[in-house]
């Protein structure tokens, strides 16, 4: 890390400026513009994010009460809040999109070896869907139901790493299922949706392109049965099932096999009943895969509790999208960090130690850094494993490292002698 340089500066430094530029360039983002670039409404927007601000004018408050430090974030232009607002509304929020994208392929490659809740080679995806709920007279474009406006992220996660691969923001009354048919799928990986997914006519589709699902059955669905596999009922297994669909309207849509995994929940007692077309992994696998598709609820869970995607700075369709990009990209690049630096804390407590020490010229390592609870292991260490000759050495080399720690690290193990 360069000397002097701020937490921000560093965070900001994994972003490649090539591609940034190759991204406002392919949407002619900073056409006519002399001052205020796209760069500068993105640190902007990002420190909005981190730092958990409010609104315009308590951005504008925030950034121009450090002015003197802006230049060497980057942010070269004054910060003002029309400025920034307009922006917001005019600049194409493709742009942020595609650089949201670039940032994903990133954190993919450095997560792509994190394991999974079954040991597997393959790909594994969870697809759901959320709703983020609008005032419908401030913002009439995104009309939902009668007196409520809303949009709809449909979410493609990687389950290495829950990383977001592909997000769509669409009208709150599209169906989630409608997500399949802009869905390009990977030959050999492996989807994992909910009910709200079956459609075998959509679902067909998987089988076609060599890609597998994994989802659960809906009420009234009728099947035959083909053949059946040995199951141990101690893993909560009931049946492993070879099924046809009955009818003849379904079978046109889905001719092929499908096989049902019957399982109950040991935790909850629960009957859940699995479809899927992979017959070469092991029922208790398929039914552990599903079970780890809770991990994309608690990604929408962790987004909108920790990031800007619930109150917008803009009321325009595309101030909106703008800022739900910028937060997802954010999101990312933490990640992205966190893994280069091979941080041991998670996103959470990552986004919580940025946010109180964005202007610190100190390396992220640094302020993540927390001697505490070492302190007190080598102290009890210290006092519980050496004699009393032996503690009064160690207590003099500890002393000669004390500078280092700022005293902590002698007056606790001074403490517990």
């Amino acid at each position: 890390m360069l000397p002097g340089r701020t937490v921000f500066a560093e965070l900001m430094s994994h972003v490649s400026p090539r591609r940034f530029r190759t991204c406002v360039d392919r949407y002619g983002g900073d056409y006519k513009s002399s001052r205020f670039f796209c760069w500068d409404q993105f640190l902007c927007m990002a420190f909005a994010q981190l730092t958990y601000r409010e609104s315009l004018r308590d951005i504008e408050a925030c950034l121009r009460a450090v002015q003197p430090r802006l230049y060497h974030l980057g942010i070269r232009a004054r910060v003002s809040r029309s400025t920034l607002a307009d922006a917001n509304e005019t600049r194409d929020w493709h742009i942020y999109r595609d650089f949201a994208h670039g940032l994903i392929q990133i954190a993919r490659g450095l997560y792509a070896h994190d394991p999974l809740a079954a040991d597997l080679a393959e790909t594994v995806y969870a697809l759901d869907a959320t709703i983020i709920e609008l005032c419908l007279t401030v913002f009439p474009w995104a009309h939902y139901r009668r007196r409520d406006a809303a949009i709809k992220l449909h979410t493609l996660i990687d389950l290495r790493g829950s990383i977001p691969t592909v997000v769509q923001i669409t009208a709150g009354k599209c169906p989630d299922v409608a997500a399949l048919d802009d869905l390009v799928l990977e030959a050999g990986a492996i989807y994992i949706m909910d009910r709200g997914y079956v459609d075998f006519e959509r679902l067909y589709r998987f089988t076609l392109e060599a890609a597998f699902f994994v989802t659960r059955t809906k009420k009234g669905i009728r099947f035959r049965r083909r053949s059946s596999q040995s199951v141990d009922p101690s893993t909560g297994l009931l049946s492993d099932h070879v099924v046809v669909l009955a009818t003849v309207e379904s079978r046109r849509h889905y001719p092929q096999p499908l096989r049902r995994v019957r399982y109950r929940d040991p935790e909850t007692k629960k009957c859940l009943t699995f479809l899927t077309n992979n017959f070469t992994l092991p029922a208790l696998t398929i039914a552990l895969l599903y079970k780890s598709r809770w991990q994309v609820e608690l990604f929408f869970k962790w987004i909108k509790q920790h990031l800007r995607i619930k109150a917008f700075y803009g009321v325009s369709e595309n101030a909106v999208k703008t800022q739900i990009w910028i937060a997802l990209s954010v999101y990312v690049l933490v990640a992205i960090v966190k893994k280069r630096l091979n941080l041991d804390v998670s996103l959470y407590k990552l986004l919580q130690i940025l946010s109180v020490t964005l202007f610190e010229k100190m390396p992220i390592s640094t302020a993540v850094f927390d001697i505490g609870p070492k302190v007190e292991d080598i102290a009890t260490v210290i006092s519980c494993s050496y004699s009393t000759y032996d503690r009064t050495l160690v207590l003099r080399t500890i002393l000669m490292l004390d500078e280092v720690h700022d005293g902590r690290l002698f007056n606790s193990v001074q403490l517990s002698v």
